[in-house]
């Protein structure tokens, strides 16, 4: 009998030890935490590309213990028990990537989600956040690279364990002498620099960056549509958006998206831009795009709406996400084991005769300038609860009218 308890208690830790597989070996997310001072309005921007074995995404809206927030989770998390990354209605926002190496033996991170969630509904600021991880040392099952911005300008990253953590701000000159971060599933405080992964990934994504702090043309526009949708395999010095396709369409160029920024696993992507001041908090903005990058738009929401557009949420997934999936299917036509992996670059570019991006950004840029121009008035003078729900629920139907219009024969499957 005390046999067969051990056996089955044996089978249980087994089948947990899978399950957390599952469930976590796909979290490989690239980073960017820009301060002001690197930025061409001034203000803060952060920006992660979530990559995870869950396809479906969506946006949820949270009434925390001391603030409101809005986050992304797991659609099929219907209580939005672990948040992915989200903004709150203090201007203070968080995102994170897995940090392999902070892990006992590589295995952490179970709680980050739900850190991420409790802190949006505590945390006014970096500061709070900072006290935060102290009164919750030792509790939690941490390993992450968390990134912070909030309206007074900081931005940091905490690289974090379930005992420690360890403070980076992109303001410090000592720490970010050109005013920026980046971080993918590594830590710099790890003891160990075999362990963790994305350095390649790393690499590209610094390179991006810090030509364009040389540029001085570090903005939302560059986030979005350059560092996000970025598809270069730094180490092969591949360029598939600009080199010569194939003439015969029979034999159409492919890419392994494993090591690229945009890659196969991408499901999400959030962009913070920062609040102008503390005093108007309210116009700190969580830009979403529910699904591979490439294959999707970028749509604006606001804490201070009281609830998140109807096309970024459902009781499945949001129609946004399940459109971008259907783009992703024809991209990625081939799902036989490792194929999976590999990207139709004829399909991306040549689409309708002026590609995927091409239709895709007709319809962000539109976006973005109609948002551009929405904020400048609401700097002038604080909107209603009713006028910012109403502008984004506009801005996100219309995005996802304009995708069904641009791609008619793409069959979307919930």
């Amino acid at each position: 009998m005390i046999l067969g308890r051990s056996l089955k208690k044996g089978f249980l830790l087994f089948i947990g030890f899978v399950s957390w597989l599952g469930t976590s070996a796909l979290w490989p997310c690239t980073l960017a935490l820009v301060s002001g001072k690197a930025t061409i309005d001034g203000r803060p921007l952060m920006w992660k590309n979530r990559d995870a074995t869950e396809v479906n995404n969506k946006m949820l809206y949270f009434s925390g213990i001391k603030y409101k927030f809005i986050g992304l989770v797991n659609a099929e998390d219907a209580k939005g028990e672990s948040v992915w990354g989200g903004l709150n209605s203090e201007g203070f926002a968080v995102m994170n990537s897995l940090a392999e190496d902070l892990g006992s033996q590589g295995k952490g991170g179970a709680d980050n989600g739900r850190l991420m969630k409790q802190a949006l509904g505590e945390c006014a600021s970096v500061a709070d956040f900072e006290n935060f991880l102290g009164r919750i040392k030792g509790s939690m099952n941490l390993s992450a690279d968390f990134g912070v911005i909030d309206a007074q300008g900081n931005a940091c990253f905490f690289e974090t364990s379930r005992s420690s953590y360890d403070k980076f701000d992109a303001r410090d000159p000592r720490v970010a002498p050109f005013g920026y971060i980046v971080r993918t599933n590594y830590a710099f405080s790890s003891p160990d620099v075999l362990l963790g992964s994305g350095f390649i990934r790393f690499e590209r994504i610094s390179h991006i960056i810090q030509s364009a702090r040389g540029q001085n043309r570090i903005d939302l526009k560059f986030i979005l549509q350059e560092a996000s949708r970025d598809l270069v395999n730094e180490k092969l010095h591949s360029y598939p958006l600009t080199v010569a396709l194939p003439s015969d369409p029979a034999s159409p160029l492919f890419i392994n998206t494993s090591d690229t920024i945009n890659r196969y696993s991408s499901v999400s992507a959030v962009v913070f831009h920062g609040a102008p001041s503390s005093e108007k908090a309210f116009l700190a903005t969580m830009w979403a795009l529910l699904g591979q990058p490439v294959s999707t738009v970028a749509v604006p929401l606001w804490v201070g709406a009281g609830k998140v557009p109807a096309a970024t949420t459902g009781s499945k997934t949001a129609p946004l996400n399940s459109l971008s999936k259907a783009l992703v299917s024809y991209l990625y036509p081939d799902q036989r084991s490792r194929m999976k992996q590999y990207l139709n670059i004829n399909r991306l570019r040549t689409y309708g005769g002026e590609g995927i991006l091409g239709r895709l950004f007709k319809i962000e840029n539109q976006i973005l300038e109609q948002t551009a121009a929405k904020l400048n008035e609401w700097e002038k003078q604080k909107p209603a609860e009713a006028e910012m729900a109403g502008f984004q629920e506009k801005i996100a139907s219309w995005a996802y009218e304009s995708m069904r219009m641009a791609f008619p024969d793409m069959k979307i499957e919930n």
